[in-house]
């Protein structure tokens, strides 16, 4: 297939859905997060070997990337990335693309791709050149800012978008293996550098999902994605798979994974590796994002600012709008665990509310990495806006709303840690609930059991007082039935000492004085057999129908 306008070859966007959920998200490698670790995707036991670390035959051209551009990149660290393997089974690559012109105008189309923003790469040789060709004609002069939005990576594209933009090999293992990063490179005072945030975030997937097997098209063997709750829950507690509120409505870890080059030609890749299911799709940010251009405030920044970062301030948005529709679902969930807690007194919802302890503790971290993200790119300037073509004073003003705008953003973020605090908070007021109830259960069986020896005790004090070996107890006068008096009198008396000394049970209140829990018998009688007695001949009287005619 050749390179040209898409039509039916595009990934399945979101709002369509899909029958494909990525398994798990894996558990990020930090070390290999950034290429200011020497040692990238190293076996550190392992001796290198000299000749592997030559590279001395890598091709210049693209097909050479990543060693024609960053020597220190061997084979075997490559392959232990998995930067190629993961996009292998791609056949098709899909590249959206959009422009910011110099007057803050969002263009949908570009000079790119036909007469369509949207251009579809193939594996043959013909599609390679043809999108080699327009990666490096020249641009237009009226361009501040190039957008490529790319799904279903192949490697090919990968190596021809490394090789045309200098792009360190740490972004597409960073997003390939989910691994959390920001960092900055190339770095030229005065004529620009490269930055890469690599983001996992949580967002809301509000569909009904049926129970069904569903393997993911990343992974070798096929994963069993069921959400029924009468499966018995698993030992483990998996804070990177996809967590069910048992109404049909999901929540997943997705990925932001931008790169951006500011120089003379700004340029800004977004790659989502995962972008089939419930993941965010390059058609859907690509959509999102020109939506940015119809926004009067945004408009206005584009207009005031001509430092090309504001577009990748936009897309941080994104995440945050995701966080908060995740916990506002969350606040549903929590309010509903409480209820059940409050009203069922069911010890087993104790492992639903740790299950959702240790997720809200994951989502913890992943808010601070969304923070520290935004911290990086407040105090990461553009290079290029110290050139000559800037004024000091359009620089002042750019930094001062680069300034404003991170913190607006931050503002949110800290929103969003409070209010996850607050329902990991009412978490543990539901845990400690929970086993308040098991233990004031705990209490009431102990005190039934209390109440058995009341029986028991006086009948087994008096036969040990019966069998004693004393003239006057064992003269041989005694019978049975002074066993059973003697027995019964104790027991009573037992019974009446114990309720006299409670200040509260089923006999009298908690306000009850001293003398009412002295004359408690009395109390008794009254309230369950006098009373009830005199209510009842009462209706009889007043319902006769003779005593109704005689009162007539």
């Amino acid at each position: 297939m050749n390179v040209g306008t898409k039509n039916s070859h595009a990934p399945q966007d979101i709002a369509s859905g899909s029958a494909a959920v990525p398994r798990v998200v894996p558990d990020p490698i930090y070390r290999h997060a950034a290429p200011s670790g020497p040692w990238p995707w190293m076996n550190l036991n392992v001796g290198s070997h000299t000749n592997d670390r030559t590279n001395s035959n890598v091709p210049e051209s693209w097909q050479g990337y990543p060693q024609n551009k960053f020597r220190n990149w061997t084979t075997d660290q490559v392959k232990r990335s998995k930067m190629f393997k993961k996009c292998s089974t791609n056949q098709v690559a899909t590249i959206y693309w959009m422009d910011v012109h110099e007057d803050g105008k969002f263009a949908a189309k570009s000079d790119v791709g036909g007469n369509d923003d949207t251009t579809v790469v193939s594996e043959s040789t013909q599609a390679q050149d043809q999108f080699w060709t327009l990666l490096s004609q020249k641009r237009p002069k009226n361009i501040r800012v190039r957008s490529l939005f790319v799904d279903d990576l192949t490697e090919s594209v990968l190596r021809m978008l490394g090789t045309k933009y200098d792009i360190e090999p740490f972004f597409f293992t960073s997003s390939i293996n989910w691994i959390p990063s920001r960092y900055q490179e190339a770095l030229r005072q005065g004529k620009g550098d490269h930055i890469t945030i690599t983001l996992p975030f949580l967002r809301p997937e509000q569909k009904s999902l049926s129970p069904r097997t569903r393997p993911s098209p990343t992974d070798p063997e096929p994963w069993h994605f069921v959400i029924t709750s009468d499966l018995p829950p698993a030992n483990a507690i998996d804070i990177q798979a996809p967590f069910s509120t048992r109404d049909g409505r999901m929540l997943f870890i997705d990925l932001l994974a931008v790169h951006m080059v500011r120089d003379e030609e700004n340029t800004i890749i977004s790659y989502h590796p995962e972008s089939t299911g419930d993941r965010t799709s390059a058609k859907h940010l690509h959509s999102l994002i020109q939506l940015v251009g119809e926004s009067v405030y945004w408009q206005k920044i584009f207009n005031n600012s001509k430092d090309p970062t504001f577009l990748l301030l936009a897309i941080l948005w994104y995440a945050l709008y995701e966080w908060d529709e995740s916990l506002d679902l969350l606040y549903s969930y929590v309010s509903e665990l409480e209820r059940q807690v409050l009203h069922l007194d069911n010890i087993s919802l104790t492992h639903d509310l740790h299950v959702l302890e240790a997720r809200l503790l994951h989502y913890q971290s992943l808010l601070h990495g969304f923070e520290v993200s935004v911290k990086f790119l407040e105090t990461t300037p553009n290079p290029a806006m110290e050139s000559h073509g800037v004024t000091d004073e359009e620089r002042r003003d750019s930094d001062a709303l680069m300034k404003k705008e991170c913190n607006n953003l931050l503002s949110e973020i800290d929103r969003l840690e409070r209010r996850r605090t607050m329902l990991s908070s009412r978490l543990k007021n539901a845990m400690d609930l929970a086993f308040a109830i098991v233990n004031a259960e705990d209490s009431r069986r102990m005190q039934r059991f209390s109440y058995l020896t009341l029986v028991f005790l006086p009948a087994g004090f008096i036969a040990a007082i019966f069998t004693m070996n004393i003239k006057e107890i064992n003269n041989g006068t005694q019978t049975l039935g002074h066993y059973v008096v003697a027995t019964v009198s104790l027991t009573l008396l037992t019974i009446y000492v114990v309720v006299v000394l409670q200040r509260q049970n089923w006999v009298h209140r908690r306000q009850a004085t001293f003398l009412q829990r002295v004359l408690w018998p009395i109390h008794l009688i009254l309230r369950k057999i006098i009373f009830p007695l005199h209510e009842m001949w009462v209706r009889q009287y007043r319902g006769s129908p003779t005593d109704a005619s005689g009162l007539a």
